[in-house]
């Protein structure tokens, strides 16, 4: 269990990221990427982005061994170059103590790189610059809009929480699992970590690339950090494929693919199976399933039951874009969650 304690102050300081951080959701695909869960979701997409990894990103599994990454990685700038450039700028006694702690439960020795870069290397630092950037092209560029996309949904959806509920309960619902008492923020986590904020206030930060307990960064002089889970529960790009009819139908099914579709109006269980021609126990179990994946909601209004498409399940079926001027990685700033 982590336990964060808030003063006064902190809670006028919770701020929600305006937009992703390239390297923090990097790091969160790339531990989804090595990881062995959720095998039938997640098992294909592991297969194709191993074989499109190019040799240059080859380092980074080198850098987190058995799963473990070194703190100076956790970098959350919302501009990549600016992300890279915070990595190189590490302290040096950060970087050595780091590659110290993740490598001494590691039963193999250090490769080479990791020595050099220990020893503050400058082929080693831009080995593990290329490395990096390599990762990020072939993993996340291809997504990288509908993760503008997600964010902005999510930066709107908490905003709107806070301002109806109050941050305390905002943040109470923000993990599942999570409540908010006499000041202390409980998370699930692994272990016992009891965490002091003392004025220094809370950043939040969706990741769409990861499942597992809630990620806590704590930097010199600065916020803490903390990391969500905040997505579909299944490989963007399979999201992606949604722009498709064909791709997604060889995801979902041709009938799960037709209900989403006819899911842009709401609809009763009944009326599903008599415009699909089934009957009413299959459009059950297809809607049962759609909505375990967060594709659509279901609500019961008297005897009926109704069932709406999720903005998530609108993302599937037709990408919607924010305007250009949205989309840049150049903006620095952390917005408040209080409107």
């Amino acid at each position: 269990m982590i336990r964060i304690r808030f003063t006064t102050a902190d809670l006028a300081r919770v701020r929600f990221a305006s937009r992703p951080a390239p390297l923090q959701e990097l790091n969160a695909a790339m531990s989804t990427l090595c990881g062995h869960d959720d095998a039938v979701l997640f098992d294909r997409w592991r297969r194709r982005l191993f074989r499109a990894l190019p040799a240059a990103a080859a380092p980074f599994a080198d850098l987190v061994p058995a799963g473990e990454a070194p703190a100076f990685i956790d970098v959350f700038s919302d501009d990549l170059a600016d992300g890279l450039a915070t990595v190189r700028a590490s302290r040096p006694e950060l970087v050595r103590s780091e590659l110290e702690r993740v490598y001494v439960k590691h039963a193999s020795p250090p490769p080479s790189w990791i020595r050099h870069l220990h020893r503050g290397d400058a082929d080693a630092w831009q080995l593990l610059h290329r490395a990096q950037h390599a990762a990020f092209e072939t993993v996340l560029r291809p997504v990288w809009p509908l993760i503008q996309d997600l964010h902005h949904q999510e930066f709107v959806r908490y905003a709107v929480a806070t301002a109806e509920r109050g941050i305390g309960a905002s943040l109470a619902g923000l993990v599942p699992g999570s409540r908010l008492e006499d000041g202390v923020w409980h998370l699930e986590g692994p272990g016992s970590r009891d965490i002091e904020l003392g004025g220094r206030g809370v950043v939040l930060l969706p990741s769409f690339h990861w499942t597992g307990h809630p990620l806590v960064a704590e930097l010199p002089d600065r916020p803490l950090y903390v990391t969500y889970p905040a997505g579909p529960g299944m490989p963007l790009s399979l999201v992606e494929a949604g722009r498709s009819d064909e791709a997604l139908s060889g995801v979902l099914g041709r009938t799960r693919l037709e209900i989403l579709l006819l899911l842009a109006d709401e609809h009763t269980t009944s009326g599903l199976a008599r415009r699909l021609g089934v009957s009413n126990a299959t459009a059950s179990a297809h809607t049962a399933a759609l909505r375990g994946a967060g594709l659509i909601t279901t609500v019961r209004a008297g005897r009926a039951v109704l069932h709406r498409r999720t903005e998530l399940g609108s993302l599937l079926v037709h990408r919607r874009r924010l305007p250009p001027g949205r989309r840049g990685e150049g903006h620095r700033q952390s917005a408040p969650v209080t409107p």
